[in-house]
C-alpha cells in the first residue's frame, strides 16, 4: 500500500481548496496516511479526515501520548533520546514517518525549519514530495534535494541564512546534488 507522509506548518492551521482537493486524491486512492500530532498543519489535516471518516491513517506522537489525534486512529508512539520537548524531541517520530512513507506532502509557510527538514529528509531518501508553498499560494513537486534550490529563492535571503544556520541546507543539498548556490 502507498504511504505519504503529511505534514506541515504549525502556523498553517486552516486548508484552503485547493489543499483539501489535493487531500481528496490521497483519500479516493485510499493511501495510508502517515501524520503527526502538533497543531497547524497536522491538526488541520486530521480535523478534514475525521470530517471524512477517512480510516487508513496512522498518527505518530513522540512520548507517551498523543497531543492530537481527532479521528481517533491508531497510533505509533516513538521513544525519544531525550525528556526535553524542544524541536529535536518530535524530530524522532519525523524521521520515522520519512523513512515509512513512500512520498510526501507537506505544507509549508516558506519559514517553518521543521517542515523544511522533513521535506530534505524524504528527498535525502529518494522520495517525491509535492509541496504547498503558503507564500505564493500553489504546489511545487520535488523528485531531488537540487529542486529544493529553486524554492528557496522564492524565500528571502534573511529567512534562507537562518534555516541554514538551523538546518545546515548547504550542506545537506550538496552532499546529495553536488555545488548549488542558495544566495
Amino acid at each position: 500500500m502507498t504511504k505519504v507522509f503529511i505534514g506541515g506548518s504549525r502556523k498553517m492551521g486552516r486548508l484552503n481548496e485547493a489543499i483539501r482537493k489535493r487531500t481528496e486524491n490521497i483519500i479516493d486512492n485510499g493511501f495510508g496516511v502517515l501524520i503527526g500530532d502538533a497543531n497547524g498543519a497536522d491538526k488541520a489535516i486530521q480535523k478534514y479526515l475525521a470530517e471524512r471518516q477517512y480510516q487508513n491513517v496512522l498518527v505518530f506522537c513522540t512520548g507517551n501520548h498523543c497531543r492530537n489525534n481527532l479521528g481517533h486512529w491508531e497510533t505509533r508512539n516513538i521513544k525519544a533520546d531525550q525528556e526535553k520537548r524542544d524541536s529535536q524531541y518530535y524530530t524522532v517520530k519525523d524521521l520515522v514517518m520519512s523513512d515509512e512513507a513512500d512520498y510526501g506532502f507537506m505544507l509549508w509557510d516558506g519559514e517553518s525549519k521543521g517542515t523544511l527538514n522533513n521535506i530534505l529528509n524524504l528527498l535525502e531518501r529518494g522520495k517525491k514530495v509535492l509541496v504547498y508553498f503558503s507564500p505564493g499560494k500553489d504546489f511545487v513537486t520535488l523528485r531531488t534535494p537540487s529542486e529544493m534550490e529553486a524554492l528557496l529563492e522564492r524565500c528571502s535571503t534573511e529567512i534562507v541564512d537562518a534555516l541554514e544556520r538551523k538546518l545546515q541546507l548547504r550542506q545537506r543539498l550538496e552532499s546529495q546534488q553536488g555545488q548549488l548556490k542558495l544566495a
